[in-house]
């Protein structure tokens, strides 16, 4: 059984030190991350600059957990301005951090790299740990040696693809952390509310994040698909605890199967965010319009049963005059009138208006999910709904409602057992769904209607029970 466990284990540490992994791009930061961490959380591709955004995630050796980020590679810069970024992204890490991890690369050797980020990380006066990356054989690991040059007290050859020297490293590392000041460390609470910000490359989900959590988190840049990585931050919201997943953007599954490796990797990372997520903020770009891709996307987020807020960003581009945002919300209630459960926000992520609008939402759509109807309420409504507006059918048969239960949240999921149940044709069932809307607090969460066959006979003792929603109510 491994000691290293995921982030949704219970944290019982008042406080978590940051550990974070710096290094020059490609000598294996992320794929230390990932066997600290224990899953493949971050973007791991034999190229450099692969890991653009800070990843942060909870790892556990011997008992003790810490939080462990992930950087963009430092490196001299060359005027792309992702490289400039990543600088910065890098930068806030250590800042942070209450200990560092220098990653080098023991297959190529010392680089002159090596000694400007040891010098820039000695500046911050923070604890540092040299691990000598890519030591897979004997040769390397005498070679790690090499690096004795920057001037650490030890140099801990590891192989973070192989697991060599890994448990070695992390002993030492816990060692360090357990010796640090206890006002150390990122204080603990169990999350509330999980929020994933999607949408299409390039719709301001980046910068949404950035104006919520009033700091430059993700690498922004006006080139689509910036943020490779789905990545964690936490704030307080009228009293609530809300994790924020930023995400790349979700792309279609044939262009995931011909992109880049990276960027299928990065797809896939935005999918699980979606599975995690209680609520999906769904980002379309107000100046252009619903696109196809806006609607693939929510159909994503619905499918999984997930709580949906859809934000119009970048209201601040769109011509005013003649058009309101009731004229833009009526459009896209139109072009999509499966999404007529979500509400519809408009902000502006770049100058922050109505930002804030958005936490709101999500909460309100949250709660929603985990909304239970009582069964002898839930069965009143059904009956009302029978007679006042019989199944239709599909077929030749006429079905018979004989009662209903919740079965599950979230999302809301109602079963209704009757008889000749495949017949029930779904316009009745979006009826009943829309009866239901209308008199429980369900704005911003998909709800679930099962129809199940159920005998007669059944349906008659039940009914005796007092369950049976043909009864007239009292």
């Amino acid at each position: 059984m491994s000691r290293r466990q995921g982030a949704d284990e219970e944290v019982v540490q008042e406080r978590l030190p940051l550990v974070a992994l710096v290094g020059r791009p490609n000598v294996g930061k992320s794929t230390l991350f990932n066997r600290f961490v224990g899953e493949r959380r971050a973007v791991v591709e034999d190229r450099a600059g692969t890991t653009r955004d800070r990843l942060i995630s909870i790892a556990e050796w011997n008992g003790f957990k810490f939080r462990l980020v992930d950087t963009g590679g430092m490196q001299p810069v060359q005027g792309d301005v992702i490289d400039v970024a990543v600088q910065d992204q890098a930068r806030i890490a250590v800042t942070s951090a209450d200990l560092i991890i220098l990653v080098v690369d023991a297959a190529t050797g010392p680089n002159p790299g090596d000694a400007e980020v040891a010098q820039l990380l000695r500046k911050s006066g923070k604890p540092i740990l040299l691990a000598a990356n890519k030591a897979d054989n004997i040769e390397r690991e005498r070679a790690a040696h090499e690096f004795a040059a920057l001037g650490f007290d030890a140099i801990y050859p590891v192989s973070a693809q192989h697991g060599i020297g890994s448990g070695d490293l992390l002993d030492v590392l816990i060692e360090s952390l357990r010796g640090l000041p206890p006002e150390s460390g990122i204080p603990t609470r169990e999350g509330e509310v999980t929020v994933a910000i999607v949408g299409r490359p390039n719709v301001g989900k980046s910068s949404l994040l950035n104006q919520l959590l009033g700091e430059e988190r993700t690498v922004v840049s006006n080139v689509p698909g910036t943020t490779r990585d789905a990545i964690d931050d936490h704030i307080d919201h009228a009293g609530r605890y809300i994790t924020l997943v930023d995400t790349a953007g979700i792309k279609k599954r044939g262009r995931i199967a011909s992109g880049p490796v990276a960027e299928k990797y990065a797809t896939v990372r935005s999918v699980a965010a979606l599975d995690r997520a209680d609520v999906a903020l769904l980002l379309i770009d107000a100046s252009t319009g619903l696109q196809a891709q806006d609607l693939h996307v929510a159909g994503s987020v619905i499918e999984a049963g997930k709580g949906l807020v859809i934000v119009m960003n970048k209201w601040d581009l769109v011509e005013k005059d003649g058009f309101t945002f009731d004229t833009a919300m009526g459009l896209l209630r139109r072009q999509a009138p499966f999404l007529d459960f979500a509400p519809i926000l408009s902000i502006s992520a770049l100058t922050g208006l109505r930002a804030t609008k958005v936490l709101d939402a999500a909460i309100a759509a949250a709660d929603a999910r985990q909304l239970r109807i009582p069964t002898g309420a839930l069965n009143r409504l059904v009956a009302e709904a029978v007679a006042r507006q019989e199944p239709a059918h599909s077929g030749s048969k006429r079905p018979k409602i004989l009662y209903a239960a919740q079965a599950a949240t979230p999302p809301p999921t109602f079963v209704l057992f009757a008889r000749n149940a495949a017949q029930v044709h779904f316009s009745w069932q979006r009826f009943l769904e829309n009866q239901i809307r209308d008199q429980y607090p369900l704005t911003g969460t998909p709800i679930r209607i099962v129809v199940r066959e159920r005998a007669a006979e059944e349906g008659r003792e039940r009914g005796r029970a007092g369950g049976r929603t043909g009864s007239r109510s009292r």
